[in-house]
């Protein structure tokens, strides 16, 4: 099969033929129709992450449709359209019997510690479990942006804020977890301030819900604006990027009794920063962090997206093919697109 594989860290991937993905008895192999390019993919290829050994196939938003199927798998057949989380849970650790396959204790992850989908072809295990069938109406790219940044936002807002209508939720960083969160959380009545360094992905943050921007790029307090914005700070606030200056001003925008959910991934030089925890004390602060959503929690969402309550599909920003996703990966800082880049040809 063809696919995107680096053999050494922060080194242009380049597009070869290698062997296609081994099947195993409870998993399928799935044909990639969709794969997000997501900065989690850019972090891997970077180093950041101790699980990914080279040399390495990138790719962790995936949709497609079930190739082969083993002989121990009894849910899904040969041509089923799916997708699949980020996190593959065993569904057997005490993690995924309490219904937390999303910090699954032997997880599986497409893209980390196994190849991943910018190829034409990937192995997923313990697919019983995990497969997410999807509807005819949702277009294979739709699907794939689901990936970890939709279904991560989707729990973020949904399962682990307590957003309640009419309360105030600061989101910082406007890229797919961020707009995604945005579209999310107005959906719940949530009342959204977007914080960004980018006109452009402002513009886009409005568009999907937002009340009110603010361009961090400029000379402004953005954690003096939310409070002012918000009338004593933020209930909720969002970490959508994952470095320190998003995460601590995060914290400091919230209200007495806010909750700072963080969802950006930090990692390396950005893995511990200083939180103010005298404000967290003294203002007893609730930090809270998701880690994407398992697979039985998707039909809800779903449901949310087929009655149109939830458009993804609005956060697309581009569809590129696996030859250029050796580009659109090594330059991810500087990939001045907005939205969701999603890979959709792969011949």
């Amino acid at each position: 099969m063809k696919a995107a594989i680096y053999e050494s860290f922060s080194t242009r991937p380049l597009m070869q033929e290698v062997p296609d993905p081994e099947l195993v008895d409870d998993g399928v192999v799935i044909q990639i129709m969709g794969s997000g390019v997501c900065r989690s993919d850019w972090h891997a290829w970077g180093g950041h992450d101790p699980v990914v050994k080279l040399p390495h196939v990138p790719g962790h938003e995936l949709a497609g449709i079930v190739e082969s199927v083993g002989r121990d798998v009894q849910k899904w057949r040969l041509g089923d359209r799916v997708t699949v989380p980020f996190v593959v849970a065993c569904g057997r650790c005490s993690q995924c019997a309490s219904g937390n396959q999303q910090v699954c204790d032997r997880q599986f992850q497409p893209g980390f510690t196994h190849w991943g989908a910018f190829a034409q072809y990937v192995a997923i295990h313990h697919a019983d479990v995990n497969l997410v069938r999807l509807a005819e109406s949702m277009t294979f790219a739709t699907a794939a942006s689901l990936g970890c940044r939709f279904v991560t936002a989707y729990r973020a807002v949904v399962d682990q804020s307590n957003l309640k209508p009419g309360q105030w939720i600061a989101v910082f960083g406007c890229g797919g977890v961020g707009l995604s969160a945005i579209m999310i959380a107005r959906a719940r009545g949530g009342r959204v301030i977007a914080v960004d360094i980018d006109e452009g992905s402002l513009a886009l943050a409005q568009k999907l819900g937002a009340e009110c921007t603010i361009n961090a790029s400029k000379d402004v307090d953005a954690i003096k604006e939310v409070h002012d914005i918000s009338e004593g700070g933020a209930h909720v606030s969002i970490d959508a990027l994952g470095i320190t200056d998003t995460c601590v001003n995060s914290v400091r925008s919230l209200r007495k009794r806010g909750r700072h959910i963080q969802i950006g991934w930090m990692l390396g030089n950005q893995s511990t920063p200083p939180i103010p925890m005298d404000l967290v004390m003294g203002n007893e602060l609730e930090i809270v962090g998701s880690h994407g959503m398992a697979a039985y929690r998707y039909p809800e969402m779903m449901q949310l997206i087929e009655c149109g309550e939830l458009n993804p599909e609005a956060l697309i920003g581009q569809e590129i093919s696996l030859d250029q996703s050796a580009d659109a990966l090594a330059d991810f800082e500087t990939f001045n697109k907005t939205g969701i880049t999603v890979i959709t040809s792969f011949d």
